[in-house]
């Protein structure tokens, strides 16, 4: 059984690709960005890829489609972007919830960054979900941490679902594995594709998952691994974080320096297959990568959203770490450990 999707600020391609892993069809996904979109439609040439602001679709197109996906962009809410929320007209929720309202999707799929689960925007997330109820959904949201689903790197999400409720009673939030995968043993191949000898002894080093990888904005510049105090972490791996190369070290690069990452490297530890590819110059296939939502995150929650269509139950996870799950009513639950990596039913807190 196949189920369709339309998806929103697809970017890109990262939560694209991870829903159509979990099963879903896009009926359509919409980009605003050209070179975006020339990237989604060189891997997917059969997509349906329209370029084209969220709030110029016309619904009627997709009526009926079984989820709406979409990851809005994040500056309203994340620290880089100050934070403006409903006062930064790059805030495309309410783009997203007239869509809702006019398509009447079967659930709803939209992702930001953790700084969305802020107190400081308990306010918004409260009204955000009233008018999802008011639309005939119960929506419940989650932080959840791409390292958890092998995805080497330190990158909690903000994670909104909302399904009908003859589904959502089905619904268990994806769980994760508590063994990590580290940057070294995931990029020593690459690191080492050149014939730079000492690959091994770096990805030694390299012996942890990565900070976040930022992706930056049109007026960020060029391409690098982040702010200082991401460049420290980064440098803590072995990584020069101060840009992104060409090409691999090669055999004349010495032991003791720090290599820079590639942009292919960067999409790998973003959880990009290598036969993914992102067009245009270095900058702009980098801002594609770094914006992702990682596709093995993607894929779990469109796993657990089909799962819940089809009325199988999957996994509630609460990982070993300090975020809480919140619900509509947003009250805290104290964490649990998160179980090994296991075969087992978890009872829907």
């Amino acid at each position: 059984m196949t189920f369709s999707s339309l998806e929103l600020c697809a970017g890109g391609g990262g939560q694209a690709l991870g829903l159509e892993l979990a099963g879903f069809h896009h009926a359509g996904l919409v980009e605003y960005e050209p070179q975006f979109c020339t990237t989604l439609r060189a891997n997917r040439p059969q997509w349906n890829v329209i370029q084209s602001d969220i709030r110029h679709i016309n619904a009627a197109d997709f009526k009926g489609v079984d989820l709406l996906a979409g990851g809005v962009p994040c500056p309203p809410f994340s620290i880089a972007g100050k934070q403006l929320g409903s006062g930064d007209d790059r805030d495309m929720f309410p783009g997203a919830l007239a869509l809702a309202a006019a398509i009447q999707p079967r659930a709803i799929l939209l992702e930001n960054v953790p700084g969305f689960a802020s107190e400081k925007f308990s306010d918004y997330r409260r009204n955000l979900l009233q008018k999802l109820s008011r639309l005939g959904y119960q929506p419940e949201w989650k932080v959840l941490q791409a390292a958890d689903f092998g995805v080497p790197q330190l990158r909690p999400r903000f994670v909104l679902v909302a399904l009908r409720p003859r589904d959502a009673e089905y619904f268990r939030w994806p769980i994760g594995c508590s063994v990590r995968t580290t940057v070294g043993e995931t990029l020593v191949d690459l690191m080492g594709a050149n014939g730079w000898r000492s690959a091994g002894l770096w990805a030694n080093r390299a012996a942890t998952i990565a900070p976040t990888v930022v992706g930056g904005s049109k007026k960020h510049g060029g391409p690098d691994l982040g702010p200082t105090r991401a460049k420290k972490q980064w440098r803590n791996l072995s990584v020069d974080g101060m840009g992104i190369a060409d090409e691999a070290p090669d055999y004349t690069f010495p032991e003791e320096h720090f290599p820079r990452l590639t942009v292919r490297m960067v999409a790998r530890i973003q959880g990009f297959p290598d036969t993914w590819q992102f067009m245009g110059r270095k900058t702009i296939a980098y801002r594609q990568v770094g914006n992702a939502f990682p596709p093995p995150v993607a894929r779990a929650v469109g796993n657990s959203i089909r799962a819940a269509f089809t009325k199988q139950f999957t996994y509630a996870d609460l990982p070993d770490s300090d975020v809480r799950e919140l619900r509509l009513l947003e009250e805290p639950e104290p964490t649990k450990p998160a179980p090994k990596c296991r075969n087992k039913k978890v009872r829907k807190h």
